[in-house]
């Protein structure tokens, strides 16, 4: 069974907002050989709690073949809940996905992905400390909010068509400096 390092995270620009998650998944071969993949993306509409949530599940999904996952996470909620087992999930799911009180848990969907996903795979969790020396989650890091300032980006160019849509319309000139 291969053995794969999974470093996660998730970013909000605004909690709720666009969000952005990120994950870099590590494969050493028997030859020593270091396979490395980057994933990103972003939401419009998200919590960073999604993100992070969204991280782990996107990059266990990378995997064509059931591992031997670490997964390493600054996400107490994606930690503390997601433990092999014994997390909170399990017992979400032992109870029909609701919670003692009957409502259902936050994020339910994301979380009956993971549970799904991560059947595949032994996996293990690692908390790391959010923007330490870990360069794999600080890479993480940039990923996710990589993802989410894309969008911010693509949302003023597209602002900037439709004004330049209106002033054509109006018979204004666009891209001239008015002397």
């Amino acid at each position: 069974m291969k053995k794969i390092k999974l470093y996660t995270d998730g970013a909000c620009s605004r909690n709720p907002g666009p969000g952005g998650w990120g994950c870099v998944l590590l494969y050493t071969n028997p030859n020593g050989e270091v396979y490395r993949k980057e994933l990103n993306d972003f939401v419009r509409d998200t919590t960073n709690q999604q993100m992070e949530l969204t991280a782990a599940v996107r990059g266990l999904q990378e995997l064509s073949e059931p591992c031997e996952v670490t997964v390493y996470s600054d996400s107490a909620y994606f930690i503390d809940n997601a433990q092999p087992s014994t997390g909170r999930v399990y017992n979400w799911r032992s109870n029909g996905w609701t919670l003692q009180n009957g409502s259902e848990p936050k994020n339910v969907d994301l979380w009956k992905e993971f549970v799904t996903v991560a059947a595949k795979h032994k996996y293990t969790l690692v908390k790391v400390a959010a923007h330490s020396d870990d360069v794999e989650n600080n890479r993480c890091d940039v990923l996710a909010k990589k993802g989410y300032l894309e969008y911010e980006k693509k949302k003023k160019e597209e602002a900037i068509k439709r004004l330049e849509r209106k002033q054509n319309k109006l018979g204004i000139e666009t891209g001239s400096d008015p002397k």
